[in-house]
């Protein structure tokens, strides 16, 4: 059904028939930039946490990671990741497909400012088969995002 529901969601805007869908596995942000063919720091990963009982979703850069100095500022309570048995529930998505995509209706979803860097990213479809080429732009328009946030750190030089 996640893919499903990605579809659907990406169907509204256009976007449905961009999905791009490979043999190999891309749960991994390795995995994934290896599969499509990009830097790893071009893959959107979506991570799962619960802020006030809330599941939200943050979408960031493929080579960032979440400072928890950061999160606790923005957030008022430090970085809880949603239990591995609660995400397909919580969210709607297995991990490896976590997405920001045809997500729970009470799912927030933040975009991290270490995405604006780039003209393109590649968030996942829903299974570790699935990714999109998507804008920046277009990520806003399709994910009912509330703000840009900035809560990661780079483990970049």
């Amino acid at each position: 059904m996640s893919v499903q529901s990605v579809k659907e969601h990406l169907k509204k805007y256009g976007m449905d028939n961009r999905i791009i869908t490979v043999s190999c596995l891309t749960a991994t942000v390795k995995e994934a930039a290896e599969s499509l063919g990009c830097e790893e720091k071009e893959i959107a990963k979506t991570l799962s946490f619960k802020v006030s009982d809330n599941p939200i979703l943050i979408v960031m850069a493929g080579v960032v990671k979440i400072d928890n100095a950061k999160y606790r500022g923005y957030f008022h309570e430090k970085a809880k990741m949603l239990q591995p048995e609660e995400v397909d529930t919580l969210i709607g998505h297995p991990i490896g497909g976590v997405c920001p995509f045809g997500v729970s209706d009470n799912v927030k979803v933040y975009l991290d400012e270490s995405l604006k860097r780039f003209e393109f990213v590649y968030p996942a479809c829903g299974s570790p088969h699935n990714a999109i080429k998507i804008t920046i732009k277009e990520l806003e328009e399709v994910t009912n995002y509330p703000e840009w946030i900035d809560v990661c750190k780079s483990k970049e030089n």
